[in-house]
């Protein structure tokens, strides 16, 4: 008489389940695997629909009725909590009527211009001499603009550029009898002020601007002495890679680059402790966590971002699984050095300035584990589907059930080290020659890369950075081809979507996905790459020395990845880069020669179960 057994691993993110039958004899078939999205925090009774769902579908795939299951088991899924947090720890000031700015998509005409600002009304006024600049506010007409100018350039006023609120820069050059550089778009343009001097500089198509983005070519315009200059190299710094800008100096404006306050981070390892002041950087918040560690504990300063974080998930965790909050830990933190555009304050047009920013991903453990009572809500919902006989137990630990499936990948040997990329956090694992097995969990994973990649672009929208993360990208260069991020074209039958038109896409299965961002596709590119070799490369290096005696990495012989996050089209190859120095073999993992990089954990507890079987006294086939 067979048995049909069913392992199901409750993940971070996804829910996955394992069908076999086991003969009379003890030989076990696969014959059914099924997905589903994780409902609620792993390792609460929140997870029954999602474990339901995926046990029903795996035996729907496999046509046998629910009323033939017998055994369903569970891993140990400890809940997991990862909490994000990104801490700007640099900020540009212009103080009182120093203005800076700033990049319309269109300006108009080009070189550099510098001059008394006027305004368009007082040209009539203004005699030949010495240099000015129109100022010109919105709702003014661009043919009206255009007549003044050209009026006044005709009786010898030496205008050497314009600023204007509208976006009409383009159509007032092009009726223009001299060309001078124009900005326009300028939001703000009621606060620039009148009679003080400034620079307008525009550069030509596929350039940025050289004079202004240079702290010693703002000092030789305005004539600052080296106090002022340092004063003024924020200016620069913030206007690097424009195609355009404008800078305003008055004698009463002055500008700073400032740290702003944090937070500190308390690290309770098990034998040390520090404090770190998370300005410092992530380098240092690192080395802290490692000199302490293995870690305990992290406490948050009360009345910061960063305290707000780690409270937040400390007690979003106590909720969830009604634990007291003193018996929440947080098991791991993460820190990451990243470049975040934040508007500058005093701006003309709502510049940004890309500032210093520290990216903390924190991990948040119980002490204890609730599956047991998963499990008996998931027996009580399976029998109400129709499985009146079935039996739901905890069949293992996680990190012990994911090193015995992937170790049914085709090619695979011990000693051998399971990295399971996920979305909120890295697990390995290690099953050692003597099969002996460790386990390292680790804050920062998917979720993480996904708001790297939001922040550093500007997008404000985590849906589409997502897909930036997941997709390869391209440029529609015509209406019928694009050039992908590789160098190489694709031509296509019939035309592109307009809205995709000499804009950078990302190509996903379902079609193009358009970026409305002014960066470049090469910017987008690496802000991706990079995004993941922090994270994913980072942690998994992170991982690797935690579970190695001595931190050896040349110890290890084989490493299989696993998780969502190893069907990515470039992790696997970043971390297969970073581990060839070690003689390490890495690759993406395929459970039973047949599932990829899924279904480790469900196909290990069924193997766990048969090979349980086997010890006592059952022959066991395969």
């Amino acid at each position: 008489m067979h048995r049909t057994v069913v392992g199901v691993d409750i993940g971070n993110s996804t829910t996955e389940a394992s069908l076999a039958t086991i003969g009379a004899a003890g030989s076990v078939e696969y014959v059914g695997a099924a997905l589903t999205r994780t409902t609620g925090v792993k390792g609460t009774v929140n997870n029954v629909e999602g474990v339901a769902t995926s046990v029903m579908r795996s035996l729907a795939t496999a046509r046998i009725p629910p009323a033939e299951l017998d055994l369903v088991l569970l891993n140990e899924a400890t809940p997991v909590i990862s909490g994000l947090s990104m801490e700007t720890i640099t900020e540009t000031i212009i103080t009182e009527s120093t203005m800076i700015g700033h990049d319309p998509r269109t300006p108009g005409g080009r070189g550099l211009g510098v001059g008394t600002i006027v305004g368009v009304g007082a040209l009539a006024d203004t005699g030949p001499g010495k240099p000015v600049i129109v100022l010109v506010s919105a709702g003014a007409d661009f043919d009206a603009t255009a007549a003044a100018i050209n009026t006044a350039v005709g009786r010898g006023v030496d205008v050497t550029a314009a600023i204007l609120g509208n976006d009409d820069a383009v159509l007032v050059a092009n009726r223009l009898t001299a060309a001078i550089p124009i900005v326009d778009e300028v939001s703000r343009i009621d606060l620039v002020p009148v009679g003080m001097v400034a620079a307008v500089e525009v550069a030509g198509p596929g350039q940025s601007i050289r004079t202004l983005s240079n702290a010693y070519g703002l000092a030789t315009i305005f004539g600052l002495d080296p106090g002022q200059t340092k004063a003024v190299s924020p200016v620069a710094r913030a206007l690097t890679g424009n195609r355009s800008a404008v800078v305003v100096r008055t004698p009463s404006g002055d500008v700073e680059d400032r740290v702003i306050p944090a937070g500190s981070l308390d690290l309770l390892g098990e034998n040390r402790r520090a404090r770190v002041d998370v300005s410092r950087g992530a380098a240092d918040i690192m080395t802290e966590v490692a000199r302490v560690g293995p870690l305990r504990d992290v406490v948050g300063e009360s009345g910061t971002n960063t305290g707000g974080m780690i409270a937040t998930v400390r007690q979003s965790m106590a909720d969830l699984t009604e634990h007291a909050p003193a018996d929440v830990h947080i098991g791991d933190l993460l820190a990451i050095d990243t470049m975040v555009p934040q508007e500058v304050r005093g701006g003309v047009a709502g510049e940004v300035a890309l500032e210093n920013a520290v990216a903390l991903a924190a991990m948040v453990r119980t002490r204890e584990s609730g599956m047991q009572a998963v499990a008996d809500a998931v027996a009580t919902e399976l029998r109400h589907a129709g499985a009146t006989r079935v039996e739901v137990v905890v069949g293992g630990v996680e990190a012990e059930m994911a090193v015995r499936g992937a170790l049914t990948t085709p090619g695979t040997d011990k000693p051998l080290v399971v990295l399971d990329l996920g979305g909120g956090s890295t697990d390995a694992a290690v099953l050692e020659a003597d099969d002996h097995t460790g386990a390292s969990h680790l804050a920062g994973a998917g979720d993480l890369v996904t708001k790297l990649i939001d922040a550093e672009l500007g997008l404000d929208n985590l849906e589409l950075a997502e897909e930036i993360k997941r997709c390869p990208l391209g440029k529609a260069e015509s209406f019928f081809h694009i050039r992908l991020e590789n160098g190489t074209a694709q031509f296509f039958d019939t035309p592109l979507p307009s809205t995709a038109f000499a804009r950078v896409v990302a190509l996903g299965e379902s079609g193009m996905t358009p970026i409305p961002t002014r960066h470049s596709m090469d910017r987008i590119r690496t802000v991706r790459r990079t995004a993941k070799t922090r994270v994913f490369v980072v942690n998994a290096l992170r991982a690797l020395r935690a579970i190695t005696p001595g931190a050896d990495l040349r110890q290890i012989g084989f490493v299989v990845l696993l998780g969502g996050s190893a069907l990515d089209f470039e992790i696997p190859e970043l971390i297969a880069d970073a581990v060839a120095p070690f003689g390490i073999v890495c690759g993406t993992g395929n459970v039973r020669g047949t599932e990829g990089p899924r279904n480790a954990v469900a196909s290990g507890l069924v193997a766990a179960h048969v090979s349980a079987l086997s010890n006592d006294g059952v022959r066991v086939h395969g």
